[in-house]
């Protein structure tokens, strides 16, 4: 006979796949398609592990990783939040929030705490471990946006400045690849891609 455990592990499992549903306002580079948050997860969670030895400290990166695969459960319930949209981000802690309890309550206690801990401790971003994965949750649309000449950059009209504070805790996890940073904005810039202040 099964355990009630196992149903419950499965049923969130199952619910998962709701991730695949939920679309970002970040295109594909080839601007095919929006993204949708499960291939959003899966690719910043490489992104962490190929580019970990650029952090400026030592970094746990399975816990990284980890943090990177439960960061955007909550949106199954509270959609995505396009991160320049300062109308929809004013509730969005509150939304996010009562779906991380929805969506972490569906495990065992001890499963679902641990879970949820990763999901706040990424949240807060004080951990160098948070840090890192925070940056590289912002660097992949960062790239993405560069890649297929502004995305949505160019369709909201995104100035210098505001991709400069969107993308700032890479400057904590890593001089390298902040410095990559700098070089693509100000590129983006020339080519048109946001706005100079």
């Amino acid at each position: 006979m099964l355990s009630e455990r196992l149903l419950k592990d499965i049923d969130f499992i199952v619910e998962l796949d709701k991730m695949k549903s939920v679309l970002r306002q970040t295109s594909l580079i080839d601007n095919s398609k929006r993204e949708n948050d499960a291939e959003h997860s899966w690719h910043i969670s490489v992104m962490a592990l190929v580019l970990a030895e650029y952090a400026n400290e030592k970094i746990d990166i399975c816990k990284v990783i980890k943090m990177l695969l439960v960061h955007d459960l909550v949106e199954i319930y509270a959609g995505d939040t396009f991160c320049y949209d300062k109308q929809a981000n004013m509730n969005k802690r509150e939304r996010e929030l009562k779906a991380a309890d929805k969506i972490f309550g569906m495990l065992d206690e001890d499963k679902g705490s641990e879970l949820r801990r990763l999901w706040e401790e990424f949240e807060e971003m004080k951990t160098k471990e948070a840090i890192f994965a925070a940056s590289m949750d912002r660097l992949q649309p960062f790239f993405n946006n560069y890649y297929s000449g502004g995305g949505t950059w160019k369709k909201f009209n995104i100035p210098k400045g505001e991709v400069y504070k969107r993308i700032a805790p890479l400057k904590e996890a890593s001089d390298e690849l902040w410095q990559i940073a700098i070089n693509m904005i100000e590129d983006a810039c020339r080519k048109g891609y946001i706005t100079d202040n």
